[in-house]
């Protein structure tokens, strides 16, 4: 596999997780998918993956003294580019899913949020934290909906 399509894998399986965070919220494929650690498992692997294989241990050293110019040298090259664009997928993806959660469990708007974390991820972040604190509602009352209570100790779980 060349790195292009290693590129264009990571691409399109991540879509999938985002279309239907976006798409289909209350799809239950996209809420059993989205309610487990398992989409991640792949991203992770390819990453360390990539990481030790194609990356120039020279080049990696601006991750244990942060230079402007060393992390320029590091996206200079496609291994390099690579190993970070999966970085960024799977921390993104993970911030979604997160985003996702909160919004099921309070039941408020995302999708604004899910596309900005998507294409800008802090932007996202920063725009569900907004939508949160003017919209959402933390009801800690009894719920009669297990599947609720089941994002909940996820949610919870992830914020720990």
């Amino acid at each position: 596999m060349t790195l292009a399509q290693a590129f264009n894998l990571c691409i399109y399986y991540v879509s999938v997780f985002w279309l239907g965070m976006i798409l289909f919220p209350n799809w239950k494929v996209t809420k059993k998918a989205i309610n487990s650690y398992i989409p991640f498992a792949p991203l992770c692997v390819l990453y360390i993956y990539f990481l030790l294989t194609t990356t120039d241990p020279e080049s990696l050293t601006g991750a244990f003294n942060p230079q402007l110019p060393e992390y320029a040298k590091l996206f200079g090259q496609e291994a390099g580019a690579l190993v970070v664009t999966i970085h960024f997928l799977a921390m993104d993806l993970f911030i979604g899913r997160w985003i996702y959660l909160q919004g099921q469990i309070k039941k408020i708007w995302t999708i604004h949020s899910l596309i900005l974390c998507l294409f800008f991820g802090p932007a996202g972040l920063l725009s569900h934290f907004i939508t949160d604190a003017w919209f959402g509602k933390d009801d800690n009352s009894a719920n009669d909906d297990p599947e609720i209570d089941n994002l909940k100790s996820i949610s919870e779980s992830t914020s720990k």
